[in-house]
C-alpha cells in the first residue's frame, strides 16, 4: 500500500483550510461529528469560554466565543456579527474575533454575549455561503439574507440554553455582519429587540481603494429590500471617516431602508475615529460603547408581560 506523507507545514495549514480540498474536507467532516455547546472552561474576562455552535452548513460548526455575567441567569443575550471580506485567503487566515470592549459594554449591561465566526472564515472553515459575487454584479440581497441565517442559527441554539432568556436579543453586527443584520429586521420585535449595524455594507473598498464600492446602487437597492419588511427596530452607525462605506452612501442606504419600511432606522455619523472608522466596532473604547448602547438598548429593552 502506498503510503502518503505530509509536511508539518502542511498539518498547520489544516485548520485554515490552505492545504488543499481534500484536508479541508476532511477537516469539516471531523469537525461536523464534534457536539456542539461548551468545548473548554471558562476564563477570564468575563467566564470567556470556547463554543460550537450550529451553522445552516452542518458540516461546518461555528467556532463562537461566550461570555457572560457572574451567576446562573437567564441573560439577555447580544450576538455580535464579525465583519468578511471576499478575498479567500484573508479570510481563511482570520483570527476569532473577539470584540473585547463592546463585549465588557454589553456583559457589565448583563448580556451574554456570543461571537460565532461564520463558515468559510479561520478556524469554521466551510462553504463561504456570503459569496457576493463579482465587482460588476454582486448580489447583495443574497449575500446578506446567507449571514442573516448564519447569525439566526447561533442565535436560536444559544437562546435554547439554560443560561439565556429566549426573548429580547440584540444583534450587533460590524460591516458585511451589520449588513446580514439588517437583513433580520423583519423578525418579531419580541424575538429580536434591537439591531445596532454598524457601517453596515457589502463590496465596500473595492481594489482596496478607500471610497471605492462594487455596484452602489444595488446596495441601496437591496437596504430598501431589507427595510420592505423590517419590524425590528435598527440603528445604523457609520463613523466620519469610513474608508469602506462614507457617510453620505450610507446615508442613502438607510434612507432606502427607512422609506421602504416603516421607520424603523435612525441614522447617526460618528466622529471620526483613528485613521479609518471602519474600524470603530473593534477598536472604541468601553466607554464609547457604553454612551451608545445605552441610547439604544433602554428603548428596547423587553416590554414586561402584564399579569
Amino acid at each position: 500500500m502506498k503510503r502518503h506523507v505530509f509536511p508539518a507545514a502542511c498539518i498547520l495549514l489544516i485548520a485554515t483550510g490552505l492545504c488543499g480540498e481534500g484536508w479541508a474536507q476532511t477537516s469539516q467532516r471531523g469537525a461536523a461529528q464534534i457536539h456542539s455547546g461548551a468545548q473548554g472552561v471558562e476564563s477570564a474576562p468575563y467566564r470567556r469560554q470556547q463554543w460550537l455552535v450550529p451553522t445552516p452548513d452542518e458540516r461546518a460548526p461555528s467556532h463562537a466565543l461566550l461570555f457572560r455575567p457572574p451567576g446562573a441567569g437567564p441573560f439577555r443575550i447580544a450576538l455580535i456579527a464579525h465583519a468578511s471580506t471576499q478575498n479567500k485567503i484573508r479570510r481563511a487566515q482570520v483570527a476569532q474575533p473577539d470584540y473585547a470592549a463592546l463585549v465588557a459594554a454589553l456583559v457589565t449591561r448583563g448580556f451574554a454575549v456570543v461571537i460565532p465566526q461564520r463558515p468559510g472564515h479561520g478556524a469554521t472553515g466551510g462553504v463561504y455561503a456570503e459569496d457576493q459575487g463579482e465587482c460588476a454584479d454582486p448580489d447583495y440581497r443574497r449575500a446578506g439574507r446567507a449571514t442573516a441565517a448564519a447569525i439566526w442559527r447561533a442565535l436560536t441554539f444559544i437562546q435554547a440554553q439554560p443560561f439565556a432568556k429566549k426573548e429580547g436579543a440584540v444583534i450587533i453586527g460590524h460591516s458585511a455582519g451589520g449588513w446580514g443584520a439588517l437583513a433580520l429586521a423583519d423578525r418579531s420585535p419580541r424575538e429580536i429587540s434591537a439591531i445596532i449595524a454598524f457601517a453596515p455594507g457589502r463590496g465596500g473598498r473595492a481594489d482596496d481603494r478607500a471610497g471605492q464600492v462594487c455596484a452602489p446602487d444595488r446596495l441601496i437597492d437591496a437596504a430598501a429590500d431589507f427595510g420592505r419588511q423590517a419590524r425590528v427596530p435598527v440603528r445604523w452607525l457609520v463613523a466620519e471617516n469610513d474608508s469602506y462605506f462614507a457617510p453620505a452612501l450610507s446615508r442613502q442606504m438607510a434612507d432606502a431602508f427607512r422609506a421602504a419600511g416603516k421607520d424603523r432606522v435612525s441614522f447617526a455619523v460618528l466622529p471620526p475615529f483613528g485613521s479609518d472608522g471602519h474600524g470603530f466596532a473593534e477598536a472604541a473604547s468601553v466607554s464609547e460603547f457604553g454612551a451608545l448602547l445605552d441610547e439604544t438598548l433602554n428603548s428596547a429593552a423587553p416590554k414586561a408581560k402584564r399579569p
